[in-house]
């Protein structure tokens, strides 16, 4: 446990006197004393569909276009084989730069889960995406561990150090003030750093002051801004909040000094990226419970954001049940509060990583393929005549009566009018598809996975990933997981 002594050693540690949360040291004390066995089967069954949903999104994405400029940089800078990159295992390479690829890719879609909130004032679905940075940083340092112990990181391990990453990033995008999102930072990229490190530190078996002090390092290194939202930078944001984290903790293995108080206090990260927040509100509260189980995750239906998915199945619904075609429809409009479409950036989508970020495709999409997957959200389909002439047809509209009802829910009603004058209207499902009010099913879970892998790998593989991935706590070697991922051989 970091104490005033220990802390004062420090060139950089807060001054003398000052008012101290601990949320630091608590955060790093949780993580150091987890174990295989604090993990109940709830959060077991919970952690392996995050598992089977981040492997699958990180599949998906590592052929996105962007994707090939990453792999010319990270082919460029050589280096150590450490670590296995994801779909493409005969390829080793430094440790940070599969944490790199990896987190990248599994963001490449804007398809990776997302943390619910709890706290009052925090607007629902604006957290963080906490799978994919935890993940990212676990896959490349069990490859690390494993070489440098000449044995592998068995599944019960890679498990837990999954969860401590998760749970401590969760907590603290929790904790910080909202304002650290609506003022541009991008809480997946900031926030998914301090995952990362907690997870490699784990992995590398850094006790809890040395866990504080990768946490330390993280805080000078966590970034992302909501200016690189529908570009190619997005999704950078947690492939090198999964980099820095890994990077922090091998600096800590190394002998690397940092402030292990560095969420906390006058200059700590909640004060300075928040700014201030509520660390009162988690400091005694990690694992208990898990985030993963309560208020729990969204595991997304549609690869955008979850503030859309409401608005999409509503639409998709309303289509079914009316039995109206696409060739009916004269407009559509789309109703809703600033929470859902403040973050929403493009008027008219011209490609797909703005299309995420565009109401009219995204409800264009529908319109035109009744769903809205991989198969959509690519250039050509979104560039395409009949795609750029529907979306003209969509419209967004602020709604106040929707605003004064508040941001704990995502709310929002569709309109459609029909060329021969009829008006339809549904309000879209607070309890939306994928929020733990509403959960996928397994078996929805199990096709998203599928899908994401489509013309990757066949179906004999992808039964031998789901069977790995159920069975995770069994494996003796979690890297059988990047093995089995492998699509480039």
């Amino acid at each position: 446990m970091v104490t005033a002594a220990t802390a004062s050693q420090d060139v950089h540690a807060t001054a003398a006197g000052e008012d101290l949360t601990g949320l630091t040291a608590a955060a790093a004390r949780f993580a150091a004393e987890l174990t295989f066995a604090d993990l109940d089967a709830e959060v077991l069954r919970l952690s392996k569909r995050c598992l089977i949903d981040g492997l699958g999104v990180m599949l998906a994405g590592s052929e996105q276009p962007g994707m090939a400029a990453l792999d010319a940089f990270i082919a460029a800078e050589a280096g150590a084989g450490q670590s296995r990159l994801l779909g493409a295992a005969a390829r080793r390479v430094p440790a940070t730069r599969a944490a790199l690829w990896a987190g990248t890719a599994g963001h490449a879609m804007d398809w990776d889960d997302t943390q619910l909130a709890e706290g009052p004032g925090r607007p629902y679905g604006l957290l963080m995406h906490p799978t994919v940075p935890p993940l990212a940083s676990a896959l490349a340092v069990c490859d690390l561990v494993a070489g440098e112990e000449d044995r592998p990181v068995d599944g019960r391990r890679f498990l837990t150090a999954f969860n401590a990453g998760f749970e401590v990033a969760c907590k603290v995008a929790e904790a910080i003030d909202p304002d650290h999102y609506m003022r541009g930072f991008h809480t997946s990229g900031t926030i998914g750093t301090f995952a990362a490190a907690t997870t490699a530190a784990k992995l590398m078996g850094l006790d809890a002051g040395g866990i504080a002090r990768a946490l330390g390092v993280a805080a000078s290194m966590a970034a992302g801004i909501r200016a690189g939202f529908g570009t190619m930078t997005k999704p950078l944001h947690v492939g090198r909040a999964a980099e820095n984290g890994v990077t922090a903790a091998l600096l800590v293995r190394g002998g690397f000094t940092a402030n292990e108080e560095a969420l906390d206090g006058k200059w700590g990260y909640l004060a300075v990226a928040g700014p201030g927040g509520e660390p009162a509100l988690v400091r005694d509260r990690f694992g208990a419970p898990f985030t993963m189980a309560t208020p729990g995750v969204s595991i997304k239906p549609y690869p955008s954001g979850v503030l859309t998915h409401p608005s999409m199945d509503a639409l998709l619904f309303l289509l079914r049940e009316e039995g109206i075609a696409a060739g009916e429809i004269e407009r559509v409009t789309l109703r809703a509060g600033r929470n859902v479409l403040g973050p929403i950036r493009y008027r008219i989508a011209r490609t797909e990583l703005e299309g995420k970020f565009s109401f009219a495709f995204l409800l264009s999409a529908v319109i035109l393929r009744g769903r809205c997957g991989k198969a959509e959200f690519t250039d050509a389909f979104v560039a395409s005549p009949e795609c750029q002439a529907m979306q003209q047809r969509v419209e967004t509209a602020f709604d106040q009566q929707i605003e004064d009802k508040g941001w704990e829910r995502i709310r929002s009603r569709v309109v459609v009018e029909t060329k021969d004058g009829r008006s339809f209207e549904r309000w879209a499902d607070e309890n939306y598809r994928g929020s733990p009010h509403n959960p996928l099913s397994e078996g929805e879970v199990e096709g998203k996975f599928r899908d994401c892998a489509a013309g990757l790998l066949d179906e004999r593989r992808v039964a031998e990933v789901l069977e790995s991935i159920w069975a995770c706590d069994s494996l003796t070697d979690a890297g059988t997981l990047l093995a089995q991922l492998d699509w480039r051989k």
